[in-house]
């Protein structure tokens, strides 16, 4: 879109924009730092740097819904464009990687208020039964719901796109070859897994590599779907799927693993996990932790944190090391994957578009705009770095088994004989 793009149509719900409307636009505008994207008002009136080619126009359909958006723009962005009192016309990603960049161009990511708020904020507190309140709030809302969206195995966290031309199915497979290719596995090893999802990596690694899993969750709904799998495949006597909090593991294994767990238990946690991992790792063991992180401390954007993901905590790599530094656990690789996880979120928007209208009908439209929002704004967060992707490979202190060199996570992997959930 650019600025001789045909005027946005505007339904015109109440009078003509007053001066004070007008100078609130401009502080919006301001606070945001003006990025290629146009404001468009109720009554039509238009903000817009002069020397831009706009790639989108965001439409206020309201005064109160332009308070509100002055007052709080982080939140009451989210919240105005879920009850469609503001529209964008154009493409949403698109319009949110504008903004992300300008802001961050601003100082408004990052800065000092934003470092500010984050030491006067307090930490997410998740004990047990807080963690399944929040679990039960985002996972548990349907399997037919993320049907609609996911891969067929229903992986819901970053896959991996060895070639760009991959299918989200064929992406999906190749992140659980190389976690498994990370880790090292090999036939007759126990595993544990702190957060499961659906169960895809579980049964992946017992058929693949012939290990035996445990697998925690705390989800219901995910817990009931990842069993019913594993009796279906003929893996339920090597994989045991614990609907439990992970941070109550038993036993002693020779590899944990957690993929996408740790941004939800917030790092007051920590150290109740960083006990669990060193109790159950035997003296030999390894483990990878794969997490959304940022680059520095900081809160979860507030509107996701109050409608998405309650209690979440993307760390930051420092607070990270606090897993393994107290028990003597050996830090081997850090590998950024967040590129992937805006290629991954590409996907998820595409199918979740193109079935919107069953998610209305699922649910309401509320709800369809609001998950779309999430969606297209976690594309545009990674796609800034305003979140990043995090692997770590650790071990325990002082074990030599360790590889030489990096060959051996670029090599090509077995075929996979997954089935299609």
């Amino acid at each position: 879109m650019s600025n001789a793009h045909k005027p946005v149509p505007v339904r015109t719900l109440e009078e003509k924009s007053s001066k004070a409307d007008r100078w609130m636009a401009r502080r919006l505008m301001d606070f945001i730092g003006w990025p290629p994207v146009q404001l468009v008002l109720w009554d039509g009136s238009r903000y817009a740097r002069e020397d831009a080619d706009v790639v989108a126009a965001i439409i206020v359909r309201d005064r109160g819904a332009l308070r509100r958006l002055v007052t709080n723009p982080e939140f009451e962005f989210g919240e105005m464009y879920s009850c469609g009192r503001i529209e964008v016309d154009g493409d949403l990603a698109e319009c949110l990687v504008c903004v992300y960049r300008a802001l961050r161009a601003a100082g408004q990511v990052g800065g000092l208020r934003k470092r500010l708020l984050h030491a006067l904020a307090k930490h997410p507190h998740n004990d047990e039964a807080r963690a399944r309140e929040n679990i039960h709030h985002h996972y548990d809302i349907g399997n037919d719901f993320y049907r609609l969206w996911l891969d067929e195995q229903l992986v819901y966290t970053c896959a991996y796109f060895p070639a760009p031309d991959m299918t989200l199915e064929q992406a999906q497979i190749a992140k659980m070859a190389y976690v498994c290719r990370k880790l090292r596995l090999e036939p007759g090893q126990r595993v544990v897994e702190a957060g499961c999802g659906w169960g895809a990596l579980a049964l992946y690694m017992a058929r693949q590599h012939g290990v035996t899993v445990k697998a925690y969750n705390i989800s219901r709904e995910q817990i009931a779907f990842a069993r019913q799998r594993a009796r279906r495949e003929g893996l339920d006597d090597r994989v045991e799927f614990i609907e439990d909090d992970g941070r109550n593991i038993e036993g002693e294994f020779d590899v944990f693993v957690s993929v996408g767990m740790l941004e939800h238990i917030g790092v007051d946690s920590y150290p109740a996990l960083a006990s669990v991992i060193d109790r159950v790792l035997s003296d030999r063991g390894r483990g990878l932790i794969h997490s959304i992180g940022r680059d520095r401390p900081g809160p979860l954007n507030s509107w996701i944190q109050r409608r998405i993901f309650p209690g979440a905590y993307p760390p930051s790599i420092s607070e990270m090391m606090t897993l393994f530094e107290p028990n003597g656990l050996s830090v081997l690789d850090i590998e950024n994957l967040r590129l992937h996880y805006a290629r991954t979120l590409q996907h998820w928007l595409q199918r979740y578009d193109a079935n919107g209208d069953r998610v209305a009908r699922m649910f309401d439209d509320t709800f369809r705009r609001l998950w779309r929002l999430y969606l297209a704004g976690s594309v545009a967060a990674f796609s800034t770095g305003t979140l990043q992707l995090f692997q770590v490979v650790f071990n325990r202190s002082g074990n030599n088994d360790v590889p030489w060199t990096r060959d051996y996570l670029y090599r090509e992997p077995l075929p996979d004989q997954s089935p299609a959930s």
